[in-house]
């Protein structure tokens, strides 16, 4: 009965003038189209012959996220635009660094020529993959299909004797539609639901005497309790034994990093939040469990420990807890 006094009661013109306005907003807003209606996104690692076998596609671009334009002027990968990876991060507000909002981002993408049909590649080079991995995170955040990240980044790629180029490519700005996914990340709010809950692990890649506690850097230190401290570098080739094999832009072998999971205790069913500084070390994790081992839970806390160190929740310091 309720139904039926609501239908009768209910002008029909005013009504559909209600849904046509919600309709039109969803789809002409920044941030606010569906992102159940698009296809889910994939991020994968590929090799420097990847880049080779696939410059000419005429829907590929390519972001060089390094953050010394002269390094980019110097020399970069055919087709490669320079957007340096500080660019998508600012204050907000309250907190320091922050991901900029869906339209600034949306702008980024735009001026580099992306499009919604795009294949974008990702690189950086110097001491850490994560301004790829970054980079390549917020693209699957704003929408983007088909992603990857250049496994060895740039050192590896000139080690390869690929091409390069000082050549600037020319994109007219693209028509790029931004399609917020909130399914990948986490805000304070959920995090607060899930401190000790079981099934849930944090996982923090922050070094370990910040892990601890150790360092006076922020208004408190330490960290999440229950949270499991896996540094990103064991991810990577950083450490390599080998001088000539050190790369930190260069994956270890998928089964070492399934091992160094599964000695951890770290199970692909589990609920999985990866938090670190400021939401930048996050990334390569996230990546890698969720996109190259298939962990279907797998969502980044953004806020970190920048934003969970100004709260009154609970902080735990010295080692992790043993499981």
């Amino acid at each position: 009965m309720r139904h039926t006094f609501f239908w009768t009661r209910l002008r029909k013109p005013k009504f559909f003038a209600l849904a046509a306005a919600i309709a039109i907003a969803f789809a002409v807003i920044p941030g606010m189209a569906s992102f159940a209606a698009s296809p889910k996104s994939t991020i994968q690692f590929v090799s420097p012959s990847w880049v080779s076998a696939n410059v000419n596609d005429p829907n590929l671009r390519i972001l060089d996220v390094r953050t010394s334009p002269l390094d980019y002027v110097e020399g970069h990968l055919p087709k490669a635009v320079n957007i340096a990876d500080s660019n998508f991060r600012g204050p907000n507000g309250f907190l320091p660094v922050q991901y900029w909002d869906t339209s600034k981002l949306a702008s980024l993408f735009t001026q580099a020529g992306v499009t919604n049909k795009s294949k974008v590649l990702v690189y950086s080079d110097g001491r850490d993959v994560l301004g790829a991995t970054m980079v390549a995170y917020l693209l699957e955040r704003s929408g983007v299909r088909d992603i990857a990240v250049l496994d060895g980044g740039y050192a590896g790629y000139k080690a390869a004797n690929q091409p390069v180029t000082k050549e600037f490519p020319r994109y007219r700005p693209s028509q790029f539609a931004l399609r917020d996914n909130p399914s990948i990340r986490v805000n304070l709010n959920d995090v607060k639901q899930l401190i000790n809950k079981p099934g849930v692990v944090f996982i923090d890649p922050r070094p370990p005497e910040l892990f601890r506690g150790e360092k006076n850097i922020w208004v408190r230190n330490g960290h999440i309790p229950g949270a499991r401290n896996i540094p990103w570098p064991t991810f990577t080739e950083s450490n390599n034994a080998q001088d000539a094999l050190k790369n930190p832009h260069k994956l270890k072998s998928l089964d070492e990093i399934r091992k160094l999971l599964a000695d951890r205790n770290i199970k692909p069913s589990d609920n999985i939040i990866v938090s670190c500084s400021t939401g930048r070390e996050a990334t390569l994790q996230y990546v890698v469990l969720k996109h190259l081992l298939g962990y279907p839970n797998v969502r980044i806390y953004e806020g970190s420990w920048t934003e969970y160190s100004t709260t009154d929740l609970p902080v735990a310091t010295g080692p992790e807890q043993a499981v």
